[in-house]
């Protein structure tokens, strides 16, 4: 039940303090203030023709509701949870009258948390990885004469290498047990093989977890894991790892440890010890603030050790731009990694990085995460340090993308917004015409009592609206063909104004009195201007934004 009132939230809510215009922490004072203005402007007895004496008695009725709701401890908490709908449902225990407000926000949250553990039941979250090796080095390394002979010769040669699937779902058990099934798939040059593993993992408390580990491949043989997590403090935790491999060689024994702490709010320091295969002691330090991430990592080990640097700087931008650039050197050799990530649409980000290195070359990688799938396309461009294989390898993925992202992701993006806004439009349609007819009656009754108020006004050069438009307006010269949608709320505003003074809560403004939505899920906006004290004033403000006239700040200079 809890359900399906949050599900139909949004299409069948009437915003209460939005119609009262108080914030939603109104005080019962502030309530009764606004329900007694509005009383007085709605009351069907002001009223002697039959067709406004009705018009009038709906919207009194709608105001009477809201204050009968928001003036109730019971219903006020009832309605801020679920909403309208909340308020219909008949026999439920949530609505019991003995109960206070906070018993029934934890009535709410048990039924949430129910809620959830069925949606749990259902997940499988699954998760994939598909890796392609493309081996290009023919197009810079290739000797033109080896080729002479051989027909189409005179075309690089280009080929997938090597190939990685993977692929791990997960079936929760009960609240606190989940199991894990994993898989992949591997081929590189002609030789492959696979495995498949099994994990258990237990959550003991809110301090700690611990799984088991069970596999099988063809290539390493059976597996026999244990790991344990483990927070010591609130700003230290612990993780302890053991592994048994079924090797044809033997058993190979591994073991790891790995203790961090938080070093600022910002700021993770790890050290990591491993021993088996490949034994090293690890350390590193990990800053990730709004802006920017910051890793420094140094390892000492056998046969690997490498002294690590990188840096990610994060644009503020929608698409959640990022550049990356990172230099890591030991006995391997050195490697110097940069490139970016962008976001390309909702659920998908893209990214590309160039990697540099000695002895291994330059390599192209390119990466598109989908949700909880990742491809990964690492192009081996050549073996050695050529200028043109950088310069390449640098401009082409920039020069593609832009080619693509205007061509293709642009106008596919639009056109599903486009599309997304005509079945909102569509299924709201009927709502919104309600909606209209009940403004153009509450402009019309208000009329009288806007006349009185703007007299008042006058008489002490006060708070005057000369004009006020809500909706969405087209300032963009590229976007002649599009036309503003708005809808004049002058009388609505003017009839507001009390002592000189305008105030409008942090709401959105087309539940006021005398509005309605004119563009379904666009964005709108209030502009007014107004006189005060003979002065001219102007302001633009944003739907959900708090508004109080008049201010300094406003004023239109005589000059302009």
């Amino acid at each position: 039940m809890a359900a399906s009132l949050d599900e139909d939230f949004e299409s069948n809510n009437q915003d209460y303090y939005s119609l009262l215009n108080v914030r939603k922490e109104a005080t019962l004072e502030e309530l009764k203030a606004s329900y007694r203005r509005l009383c007085m402007l709605y009351h069907p007895d002001k009223h002697r023709d039959p067709e406004l004496k009705s018009q009038a008695e709906q919207l009194f009725n709608q105001v009477h509701q809201a204050y009968e709701v928001l003036s109730d401890a019971h219903s006020r908490a009832i309605y801020d949870i679920f909403g309208k709908k909340g308020l219909e449902v008949e026999g439920w225990e949530v609505v019991e009258r003995k109960r206070t407000p906070a018993e029934i926000r934890e009535e709410y949250e048990r039924l949430q948390r129910e809620r959830e553990e069925r949606r749990l039941q259902q997940r499988t979250n699954p998760k994939g990885t598909i890796s392609v090796g493309v081996d290009a080095t023919d197009l810079f390394d290739r000797y033109d004469e080896d080729f002479e002979e051989i027909p189409g010769g005179g075309f690089p040669h280009i080929e997938i290498n090597k190939m990685h699937i993977s692929q791990s779902i997960e079936a929760p058990l009960t609240n606190s047990d989940t199991a894990v099934l994993s898989g992949s798939l591997s081929t590189h040059n002609g030789n492959g093989g696979g495995n498949i593993n099994m994990t258990v993992r237990r959550v003991t408390s809110a301090k700690g977890w611990g799984e088991v580990e069970l596999g099988a491949g063809d290539i390493l043989g059976p597996l026999v894991g244990l790991k344990v997590f483990r927070n010591l403090t609130p700003r230290c935790f612990l993780t302890a790892q053991c592994g048994l491999q079924f090797s044809p060689r033997g058993l190979r024994p591994s073991c790891s440890l790995m203790t961090a702490r938080h070093l600022d709010q910002n700021t993770m320091g790890y050290l990591q010890w491993r021993w088996g295969p490949n034994s090293s002691m690890t350390t590193s330090v990990v800053r990730d603030t709004k802006r920017s991430h910051f890793t420094l990592a140094l390892q000492l080990g056998v046969p690997h050790s490498y002294l690590m640097m990188s840096y990610q700087y994060k644009f503020q931008d929608e698409d959640q731009t990022k550049v990356k650039g990172s230099v890591k050197t030991g006995w391997f050799g050195t490697v110097v990694e940069y490139g970016a990530e962008r976001k390309i649409s909702r659920h998908s980000v893209l990214s590309a990085t160039v990697s540099i290195g000695v002895p291994q070359g330059v390599t192209l990688k390119i990466k598109l995460a989908r949700a909880s799938q990742t491809y990964l396309f690492p192009v081996h461009l050549t073996d050695q340090l050529l200028p043109s294989a950088v310069f390449y390898a640098t401009v082409g993925p920039l020069l593609v993308y832009m080619a693509i992202h205007r061509l293709v992701v642009i106008p596919y993006t639009q056109q599903q917004k486009e599309q997304d806004l005509e079945l909102q439009r569509k299924s709201s349609a009927t709502d919104i015409a309600k909606k209209k007819l009940e403004a153009e009656s509450a402009v019309l009754l208000m009329q009288e009592s806007v006349r009185r108020i703007i007299e008042a006004e006058e008489s002490k050069m006060g708070l005057i609206i000369l004009n006020a438009w809500y909706g969405k307006f087209v300032s963009d010269t590229s976007q002649k063909q599009e036309k503003a949608k708005v809808i004049d709320v002058t009388v609505p505003l003017q009839c507001l104004v009390k002592d000189s003074k305008l105030i409008l809560t942090e709401a959105s403004k087309a539940g006021l009195p005398g509005f309605y939505d004119p563009c379904v899920g666009e964005e709108k906006s209030l502009k007014l201007l107004y006189q005060f004290r003979g002065v001219m004033h102007q302001v633009i403000s944003a739907d959900n934004e708090s508004l109080r006239i008049p201010k300094q700040s406003h004023r239109i200079e005589s000059e302009s």
